[in-house]
């Protein structure tokens, strides 16, 4: 009897919670989850079911951490290295931030510059926090990486696209930037190479841009994660050295997850002004305080350790990236040939359909179809494009590919 009570007692409260729903902030009803995740976790869905999926649609390298860094970690836990640390990173791994810096941009940094956060996504997310109040404008090159105008709206900021076309090979150019830009703006979000597009600004290009961001008193936040990811003849860039001249107009995000096939590990990292660096600390302190110890000292191996790893992925990149590129031009699709990261950010518009009218319906289609799951251009603010991402293997990667290829062109 005492069972049977409670088992209606429950169902009562049950019923009641079902109809009246959690009060959420009207913040988070305004935030999308991301579109790269849920396309990744459909797909994940569907194998569970049996049906045999390929996905392209998330940006993660398919090779192994390298040895050195899971030694670290395993050091780490065998000394204990358990405990909290500075919530800024341990003085070793901030000095190696510095040392990374230094090293590939002779850049004249300090610990004090830098700081260890949760991947590259929580260093951004940091950092809007830390500059923008509300109704400030951010201008964000489009298309862009899916979760930039979610952070700034989280900051009560304002996204302010700056439009680049395949025919510019998806870069933005002064004139651009110049016709986006009020008084009110206040933050430029560059991202070289580019998620989604693989493409890259010159060391040049960049230095353009800062110059003209400093001219009318515009932060850059130059999001540099893929930046040893990059393909001859093309260079890397960084705007690391003009943040040594001009520490207090600069921040630069990095990160290990994709040279050194780190995504889960979460660490990322900042170069910038030791005031702003305060003002992160704070808030990281007070969300997340310090990154894991043991990360943090795997991260020590990555950055003062052999990058060998990388050179390996680039060969394998650049052969995968060609494959791709000649088999969805073959297509007839418009796409520049990205210089940089593992993605392909191929014009599909013309294959759309009555049914299938958009990239989401589309990737839709394709996902059933041919069981290759793909990211829609409008999560990166172009619905005629979607987003290919080449780090699988080639004989996998040409098999779904050519599974892509008979669903948009029956052949």
């Amino acid at each position: 009897m005492v069972f049977r009570l409670w088992a209606v007692e429950r169902s009562i409260i049950v019923t009641i919670k079902r109809e009246h729903p959690m009060n959420i902030s009207e913040r988070l009803r305004r935030i999308k989850p991301s579109a790269t995740l849920a396309v990744n976790a459909k797909a994940m869905e569907l194998r569970a079911q049996g049906k045999e999926i390929v996905s392209l649609a998330v940006g993660q390298p398919d090779f192994e951490t390298p040895p050195h860094v899971c030694e670290a970690a395993k050091a780490a836990l065998d000394e204990g290295f358990t405990r909290y640390t500075p919530v800024p990173g341990i003085p070793e791994l901030r000095e190696a931030i510095a040392g990374y810096y230094s090293e590939f941009y002779g850049a004249n940094a300090e610990s004090a510059d830098t700081m260890a956060s949760n991947g590259g996504k929580q260093v951004l997310y940091n950092l809007l926090m830390a500059l923008v109040n509300p109704g400030d404008e951010v201008l964000i090159p489009s298309p862009y990486w899916v979760s930039y105008p979610a952070m700034v709206q989280l900051a009560e900021g304002v996204s302010v696209f700056v439009p680049s076309t395949a025919e510019d090979g998806y870069l933005v150019s002064i004139e651009g930037l110049k016709a986006a830009r009020t008084e009110r703006t206040k933050v430029l979000i560059l991202n070289s190479p580019s998620n989604p597009t693989g493409c890259c600004y010159t060391q040049a290009q960049l230095d353009e841009i800062a110059s003209w961001a400093r001219k009318n008193d515009i932060f850059i936040i130059s999001d540099e994660v893929y930046d040893r990811l990059v393909y001859e003849p093309a260079k890397p860039s960084s705007l690391a050295k003009t943040w040594e001249s001009y520490p207090d107009t600069i921040a630069i995000v990095g990160a290990l997850s994709k040279s050194f096939c780190m995504t889960g590990w979460r660490v990322g990292y900042t170069l910038t002004h030791p005031d702003l660096i305060q003002a992160m600390c704070k808030i990281q302190g007070q969300s997340t305080s310090n990154i894991n110890s043991i990360t943090q000292k795997s991260a020590i191996a990555g950055l003062t350790g052999s990058w060998d790893i990388v050179e390996k992925m680039k060969e394998s990149f650049v052969r995968r990236r060609d494959l791709a590129y000649d088999i969805i031009t073959g297509w007839g699709a418009s796409c520049p040939k990205p210089d940089g990261a593992f993605y392909l950010f191929p014009v599909l518009n013309q294959f759309y359909t009555d049914d299938a009218p958009d990239s989401g319906t589309m990737c839709t289609k394709i996902l059933e179809e041919a069981g290759v799951a793909l990211v829609p251009g409008s999560a990166f603010g172009d619905d005629n494009c979607i987003r290919f991402s080449y780090a699988v293997d080639d004989a996998t990667l040409e098999k779904a590919l050519h599974a892509v290829g008979k669903v948009l062109t029956g052949k």
